[in-house]
């Protein structure tokens, strides 16, 4: 089942996003940055601000009522006809199940029914999340340096899939 977010599951959502993140990034990143990145975007107080006063609307997957996933989009992003899939994170005991699949499906419908065209992603070029993108029809636009702080960067690809 997949529904949208609330305050309430912010807990759900950061033990998710933990799991996920050692999964894909403890050997991507020093343990400075992960735990610097993760307390910036995936804090308590950072998930709330997300959910409530962002233009980010989030999603949760649970199958058997055990949240596995949540992803975020935002619809006219960076421009009108475009959808931004800004997170997508599949907890490791839900990963090959088809779950990350299911959950772009669903938000490219929703990019859709907004007349987007297609919808963009950002992956950092050294997670394995790269081949699944690939595999699922995105492909590369270029290449984006993003300056987070604290003297760290996300060195990711821009990808793009056509809806």
């Amino acid at each position: 089942m997949i529904r949208e977010v609330t305050v309430s599951d912010i807990a759900t959502l950061r033990d998710i996003a933990v799991k996920s993140w050692k999964a894909a990034y403890s050997e991507i990143l020093s343990q400075e940055q992960f735990d610097f990145m993760l307390d910036k975007f995936y804090s308590s107080e950072a998930l709330q601000v997300s959910i409530t006063e962002g233009s980010q609307i989030f999603l949760l997957y649970s199958y058997d009522s055990k949240p596995l996933a949540f992803a975020s989009y935002e619809v006219n992003y960076p421009e009108v006809g475009q959808t931004k899939l800004h997170k997508l994170y599949v907890s490791p005991d839900g990963q090959g199940l088809g779950i990350g699949k299911k959950m772009v499906g669903k938000i490219k419908e929703i990019a859709s029914s907004h007349n987007s065209s297609s919808l963009l992603l950002n992956v950092n070029k050294y997670n394995k999340a790269l081949q699944f993108y690939q595999k699922i029809g995105f492909r590369i636009l270029k290449p984006e340096v993003i300056d987070i702080g604290n003297g760290y960067v996300m060195d990711d690809y821009v990808m793009i899939q056509e809806i």
